[in-house]
């Protein structure tokens, strides 16, 4: 009998990029939080061995290149099972948007073949095997609002943002990730050294001290680990409820309820909008949809292409998805998921 579960989406509340680390990652801080759009995976073993995926969305690849494939097969080895295992995935969700959807596949592939084997690796055994995969397979053992850091495959379980309605939007536009930080890359190194050719003109090529706020035209280069220090600062001022600098946090309606506007008042922003926004400027217009249309806060979500925007009522959602609809981006309205709403919902049969 096959086990079937859910493969639910995430979102980035904030993505900041740092360094290009010795092992070719970047150092990031992101708040991941999941999302109740999903895929489904039915997972089914029987007599024999190897694995194979099913999909009728040809751009999800079937061999051993899958995500789930790679997964399952350390999971398979961890466990000391030798069965045949068929993972079919049911896809509801954009490839390459930014939303987690490969990833999140992998995880709930691994939920259900635990479940058919009966047989159960411990966390941290999960966990460790999802980071060596992939860097955003991790926050899927976790669910509801996690903290990402590193390379955002060390995950930390945050208290939970309150239920808020989300609309998203999809396009065709396929984002690669590993362009986006390549893209990246170059930009930061292209400001940094229009801000040193600037200082040396102003200077008559003196050596003067580099300060970091990145501001060129304060003779200043941005440093990438300072990024993480003021993420960093950001989030665990956000997390004690104390006030940023000229940033008051909410207060009347009790920290539960407004801990999400506090979280958007930090100034938080996705560093990929940088690099995606000119290169796919249309992206950059369903942000701009989003705002007008009344998110309070609105962003593109990891590399892209998808963006969402949070939303105040089912009301309001509702408006800003029909708009974008009429403009030929799909769109539809969820909601944000509490840890628990996460794993409750999580399986669907064969358990």
């Amino acid at each position: 009998m096959p086990v079937t579960v859910r493969s639910f989406a995430k979102i980035n509340l904030g993505l900041s990029i740092g360094a290009l680390r010795p092992d070719r990652f970047h150092d990031l801080r992101t708040v991941y939080q999941t999302i109740a759009l999903h895929d489904i995976i039915h997972v089914q073993v029987g007599h024999g061995t190897g694995i194979e995926i099913r999909c009728q969305d040809a751009r999800v690849p079937n061999d051993a290149s899958n995500t789930c494939h790679r997964l399952v097969e350390r999971a398979m080895d961890a466990l000391g099972a030798r069965r045949r295992v068929s993972i079919t995935i049911e896809k509801q969700l954009p490839v390459q948007g930014g939303l987690g959807a490969g990833s999140a596949n992998a995880v709930a592939a691994l939920i259900a073949l635990e479940h058919a084997l009966k047989k159960k690796l411990t966390g941290a055994e999960k966990l460790r095997i999802a980071a060596e995969i992939g860097s955003d397979l991790p926050l899927f053992l976790v669910g509801g609002t996690v903290l990402g850091v590193g390379r955002g495959e060390e995950v930390y379980s945050l208290p939970d943002l309150p239920t808020t309605v989300c609309v998203v939007a999809t396009s065709e536009i396929g984002v690669s990730t590993r362009q986006a930080f390549a893209d990246w890359d170059e930009t930061m190194s292209r400001d940094s050294g229009a801000a040193a050719e600037l200082r040396s003109a102003r200077t008559g090529g003196r050596p003067v001290p580099t300060t970091r706020t990145g501001d060129a035209s304060k003779l200043t280069l941005a440093v990438p680990s300072d990024r993480m220090v003021e993420a960093s600062r950001r989030i665990s001022v956000w997390l004690s409820g104390q006030p940023l600098s000229g940033v008051p946090v909410s207060k009347g309606r009790g920290r539960a309820e407004t801990s999400l506007l506090d979280l958007v008042r930090t100034g938080i922003e996705n560093d990929f909008e940088r690099v995606v926004f000119p290169k796919y400027p249309e992206l950059r217009e369903v942000k701009g949809v989003l705002e007008r249309a009344g998110a309070f806060y609105a962003s593109l979500s990891g590399s892209g292409s998808a963006l969402y925007g949070l939303f105040r009522s089912r009301a309001a959602a509702e408006r800003a998805a029909a708009r974008l609809r009429r403009g030929s981006i799909p769109a539809v309205v969820t909601t944000t998921m509490t840890r628990q709403q996460y794993w409750k919902k999580f399986l669907v049969s064969g358990f």
